[in-house]
């Protein structure tokens, strides 16, 4: 079986299972997620700065999916795509993590590529992108014999379509699957070319509570379209269409409910002029 290299192991987080064992140790205890609704949860919205910046939230996210019923599968929406990319999907093989490879759920991801229009990546040909392979030491931890199908998805309707197939497949299958989106929030400053609000303590004012709580607002009202609307009108969500899609499916599966259970920004740890906001969701 074909291996995808992880590309950001050793630089944007650990390169050992014990490196990253210690962090993952550290990051459940940053958040209470006792608040969370007892409930059966199907999916998560996760953010993928380098774990400095952002892993507690999704180490967190990843950890509260775990419950009493074994996980086969943990489909991850996520890249950095915009409204005219195309759909991109790994559909066999495995990816490298710190703590062992995580097979592709192949009969899943062929299904899905028997319905939509894909660009098929590969162990070998791949987009070096960060917002999927950063969830993948917390998957292969927290849900050791899971396998994955990651997906990217542009901030269009249509990718909708793809999120409620990936229920609907799964469902015929007979697979008990989670839902993951990946996206960050506001990317504010000269860095990003994003400067509306000035700079200082106004403008990271402005992002908490004003730019950035209007996507996740979203979020949780659980609404896909106004999800894409906040990213592509405000800026607010990197990777609008993986959130937007992860919450059709997660839907599609039964979720009616979501609740956010940690934000941040990245001034919190380096305060500066330009900064980017996570939020941590559960559905």
């Amino acid at each position: 079986m074909k291996v995808r290299k992880a590309l950001f192991a050793g630089s944007w987080y650990p390169s050992s299972a014990a490196g990253c064992e210690k962090e993952i140790k550290s990051f459940l205890k940053e958040y209470d997620t006792k608040t969370v609704s007892d409930r059966t949860l199907t999916g998560g919205i996760v953010p993928h700065a380098g774990w400095y910046f952002s892993g507690s939230i999704a180490c967190n996210v990843i950890n509260c999916l775990k419950d009493e019923k074994p996980t086969d599968v943990l489909v991850i929406f996520g890249m950095h795509l915009h409204t005219g990319s195309p759909s991109h999907i790994m559909t066999e093989g495995a990816c490298e993590t710190p703590f062992g490879e995580i097979e592709i759920e192949k009969e899943l991801a062929n299904e899905l590529v028997k319905k939509f229009t894909f660009q098929i990546e590969s162990a070998e040909n791949f987009t070096h992108d960060n917002t999927i392979e950063l969830q993948l030491p917390f998957i292969k931890y927290f849900f050791e014999d899971a396998k994955i199908v990651p997906i990217g998805v542009p901030p269009v309707k249509g990718s909708f379509e793809i999120g409620k197939a990936v229920a609907d497949i799964s469902k015929r299958l007979g697979l008990r699957i989670k839902i993951i989106g990946s996206t960050d929030l506001t990317h504010y400053g000269s860095n990003y070319g994003f400067i509306t609000k000035g700079t200082g303590p106004a403008a990271v004012d402005w992002v908490r509570n004003e730019n950035d709580r209007r996507a996740i607002d979203a979020m949780l009202a659980m609404d896909p379209d106004a999800v894409i609307s906040e990213a592509l009108t405000n800026q607010n969500a990197c990777c609008g269409g993986a959130a937007a899609t992860a919450i059709a499916a997660a839907k599609q599966l039964g979720a009616e409910h979501a609740e956010s259970i940690a934000y941040a920004t990245s001034y919190d740890k380096s305060p500066g002029d330009s900064f980017v906001g996570y939020v941590g969701v559960v559905f």
